[in-house]
């Protein structure tokens, strides 16, 4: 608990310097929306995690390039700490600069978007506890394909495509959703990759990829 606790208070500080500094203000209010939003739809179902799965949690928490086994992956992972970060800092000095103009109403929407991700996120979690922050097939794992695993193939990367529409948004930053295309295309480079190894050592997912057809978005890929 008190790891979780540490690491999801580091990450709303980090936040916090992201968006204020370039903003040159507090007085920013789509900034601390987000931020509490953020904070709501993590902390509280990192809690449940802690009493009914803290070991999946512990695998969420294994992060970055140097945990990742797989070359590809390191470099995925490398760019998208580039690139998420990068979307912070514009969408706050579009507030800062006036770049662009978000209404109220489409702010409100991004944030609901950043819930969506994030609850997306702890639902696969909870419904498959091997779901790592890394790729990898660990001993034992076996396939889930219930739940959001029989809408898509990676619904936790779904939810990711919620979170990289609705950051900015929420934000009121037009301009920061230039970094929804590289996002994607990094997805789509992970996702492709960590299919390789699962069809590869995962008992099933060969069979699984048959009846799922899609792997992000239904109906789209």
């Amino acid at each position: 608990m008190g790891k979780s606790l540490l690491s999801a208070s580091l990450g709303l500080i980090a936040f916090a310097l992201l968006l204020f500094v370039p903003a040159g203000t507090l007085h920013y209010w789509q900034a601390w929306v987000f931020i509490a939003v953020f904070a709501l739809s993590t902390w509280i179902p990192t809690m449940y995690l802690i009493r009914t799965n803290p070991a999946a949690l512990e695998r969420r928490m294994r992060v970055g390039p140097l945990a990742e086994t797989r070359p590809l992956q390191r470099i995925v992972i490398t760019a998208m700490f580039i690139c998420f970060p990068a979307m912070f800092v514009v969408s706050a000095l579009d507030h800062r600069l006036g770049w662009s103009t978000v209404p109220t109403p489409v702010c409100l929407v991004g944030d609901v978007l950043v819930a969506i991700g994030l609850v997306i996120a702890m639902v696969v979690v909870i419904q498959n506890g091997y779901a790592a922050a890394t790729v990898t097939v660990e001993a034992g794992q076996t396939l889930v394909s219930t739940g959001l695993y029989g809408l898509v193939r990676h619904p936790m990367y779904a939810g990711n495509v919620f979170l990289m529409v609705g950051v900015p948004l929420a934000l009121g930053s037009l301009w920061g959703l230039l970094f929804l295309v590289p996002g994607l295309m990094l997805l789509v480079a992970r996702i492709v990759d960590e299919e390789k190894l699962l069809t590869r050592e995962l008992s099933g997912y060969r069979d699984y990829t048959e009846r799922v057809r899609y792997r992000l978005l239904p109906y789209v890929w």
